[in-house]
């Protein structure tokens, strides 16, 4: 009964994208080449059973999204973690953070209180760097996180904001692990 309200839990937060905890990479990439996306597949070389698939609209944001790009990171065949991104250069640092804070409520709304991880500002050479990470875990293991990331240039009096929600699967990240040390 346990492991049936654990399976739960980990269904109750499901990626986004229409793909699923374990999915291999082909979804990823055959959606990506479907909407004639940007794809870069990047192999660690100190995690050679690691992949990551990138994906990028080649302007503005994927299709049916106002993200601006999707990461899916894959072990041993099976996915375990996904992020979004949303921001650019061309939507101003003020947009962003209202798309932020409204992507934070909704997030509250759908899988309930987020905690704070880190609050940070730094100044350095004229630079103010301002971060902040807010985390949901359901159940140990199954992870939500949603990053911000503000750099203000007071030389040029110029700022840019981008923002990160990150869906991440430890325990079925082990569980790939432990299938493939078996194997």
């Amino acid at each position: 009964m346990l492991t049936s309200l654990a399976l739960n839990a980990q269904e109750l937060l499901k990626p986004p994208f229409g793909v699923n905890w374990g999915d291999s990479p082909e979804k990823l990439v055959s959606w990506a080449t479907e909407k004639s996306l940007d794809l870069t597949i990047t192999i660690p070389g100190k995690s050679p059973n690691l992949r990551i698939i990138h994906v990028a609209a080649p302007k503005g944001t994927l299709p049916d999204s106002s993200a601006t790009s999707v990461e899916g990171k894959f072990l041993h065949g099976g996915l375990y973690e996904m992020t979004i991104h949303y921001g650019n250069t061309s939507t101003s640092a003020t947009i962003m953070e209202e798309r932020f804070e409204e992507m934070k409520k909704q997030m509250t709304r759908e899988h309930g209180p987020l905690l704070t991880n880190q609050q940070h500002k730094a100044v350095d050479n004229h630079f103010v760097t301002r971060t902040q990470a807010f985390h949901r875990e359901s159940l140990k293991g199954v992870f939500l996180l949603i990053a911000w990331t503000e750099v203000e240039d007071l030389l040029r009096k110029t700022k840019e904001a981008k923002f990160s929600v990150i869906y991440r699967n430890d325990n079925f990240k082990a569980e790939l692990e432990a299938k493939k040390a078996r194997e």
